[in-house]
């Protein structure tokens, strides 16, 4: 059953809030990565692939809030000393992170006028996503779990995903397009009548707290409803204005140059690619 036959819920179980309906919800994430390296990397840099799997698992554990009303939300992460960023070169590895894992500096959604505003950093330059809000064609599959105190209903969206793997071969950089099928699965509540997510997801009848892409997992650790400190929710302005896909074609040509950058002196690395 598609969410078109449910979106009225929404409203009608909404009218019973306050006009000022607010909240705050916090987010974990995690992201799924498995890698081996040759034995040639990992003889010359003994301990190197515990080091790296511990250096990933840090990476990619992070936590967010989300502060939303009924019409808009701000979604940012919560800053912690001596987080890894940005790629890292150890003994001729590269980490590189190419988007997906909810790393954005401020992610503003209007869901009334279903558009968003993304301020994101990327080599040291502020790039300002301006977009519409991704459509999700979510299928309701009337299956619930809880989480914490709130009974939470299964949603599932498929879709086919057409990406370029940037890859380095014997020192030269390579292009490989790829297309995937991915299944994203999301738990909302409809017990906070607000149709958004962590993240850009959304479009359900409650807000989503729990979305797993078959890689990246994002999970509500606590909700508070109408705080007495209400967060401020401001739109981003600052940056240089890309659309999305824009966006995404500038951090492709940048993973390149970041990969001639780090790569061995012998003309020999590896990269370790998660997303994208």
């Amino acid at each position: 059953m598609r969410i078109k036959n449910f979106i009225m819920a929404l409203f009608i179980t909404g009218s019973v809030f306050a006009q000022d309906f607010s909240g705050r919800a916090t987010y974990k994430t995690h992201r799924k990565s498995s890698f081996e390296l040759d034995s040639t990397t990992i003889a010359a840099n003994p301990g190197i692939q515990e080091q790296m799997e511990a250096q990933m698992r840090k990476m990619f554990q992070k936590t967010f809030t989300l502060d939303f009303t009924k019409s808009e939300s701000m979604y940012k992460e919560e800053q912690e000393l001596d987080a890894p960023k940005g790629p890292s070169a150890n003994g001729g590895v590269m980490v590189m992170v190419m988007g997906g894992d909810g790393s954005s500096d401020i992610l503003y959604k209007n869901i009334l006028e279903k558009r968003m505003a993304n301020k994101r950093e990327l080599m040291g330059k502020v790039f300002l996503i301006k977009d519409n809000l991704v459509a999700y064609d979510w299928e309701l599959t009337g299956e619930t779990k809880n989480i914490g105190n709130y009974t939470c209903y299964k949603a599932v969206y498929e879709r086919e995903e057409e990406s370029i793997e940037i890859n380095m071969i014997d020192g030269e950089v390579k292009e490989e397009k790829v297309i995937k099928k991915r299944t994203l699965v999301a738990w909302y509540t409809p017990d906070v009548p607000v149709s958004n997510g962590p993240n850009i997801y959304g479009g359900l009848p409650g807000l989503i707290l729990e979305v797993n892409d078959g890689d990246l997992t994002i999970v509500c650790s606590e909700i508070v409803l109408n705080p007495k400190e209400v967060k401020e929710i401001k739109e981003p302005i600052k940056g240089k204005i890309v659309t999305r896909k824009k966006f995404g074609n500038i951090a492709k040509e940048k993973s390149k140059e970041m990969m001639d950058r780090y790569r061995s002196r012998d003309g020999k690395g590896m990269e370790i690619r998660i997303g994208g």
